[in-house]
């Protein structure tokens, strides 16, 4: 058993806090519950000035953001592609998925998909700083579950020899899953 008990916070750096809040609550419903400002950072002692804004993200999930005013324009890591740091959320199913990607569509926000990733379809989208973010409902059965739990190890150890991508898998977007 993990000692941890939950991710009490996930936190980001944001362009501006105030958009940042209200654009979680219009696109994600996103309750805005704390704000904590200071000039000074409590852990290093560092005389730097920053809004710290915590967003219900549901079921006890905390998206917290920074904003840093003093600092250099964020940037993002110039090795690692656009797609790869993301937060993925899950919404209930995939009517939601399709009303939120209408919603940010109908506001300009260039979204990516649905993918169908066989156990769950997904959108993508960034933020206004910038952040990619992952919608996704579930679509898998147990005994996909089931298939994936027992090749995990497999792949991983696969992997950790040949830095190619094992075929375990491959079932989850090749279209060959067979069904129940």
């Amino acid at each position: 058993m993990s000692m941890i008990k939950r991710i009490h916070h996930v936190a980001y750096r944001c362009k501006d806090a105030k958009e940042t809040v209200e654009w979680y609550q219009k696109y994600l419903d996103m309750r805005f519950i704390l704000a904590i400002a200071e000039n000074e950072v409590p852990s290093t002692k560092e005389p730097d000035p920053y809004m710290h804004i915590f967003l219900d993200a549901g079921q006890g999930n905390i998206l917290a953001f920074f904003e840093l005013p003093t600092k250099p324009e964020m940037g993002r890591d110039p090795n690692t592609p656009a797609w790869t740091q993301h937060l993925a959320m899950e919404v209930e199913s995939v009517d939601v998925l399709m009303s939120v990607k209408a919603k940010l569509e109908a506001d300009g926000i260039s979204v990516v998909g649905p993918t169908d990733h066989t156990i769950f379809k997904s959108i993508y989208f960034f933020d206004p700083s910038g952040h990619r973010l992952e919608l996704a409902a579930n679509t898998g059965t147990p005994k996909m579950a089931k298939m994936l739990d027992e090749v995990k190890w497999d792949m991983l150890n696969e992997w950790a020899q040949t830095k190619r991508a094992p075929a375990h898998a491959r079932w989850m977007h090749d279209g060959s899953y067979a069904g129940e």
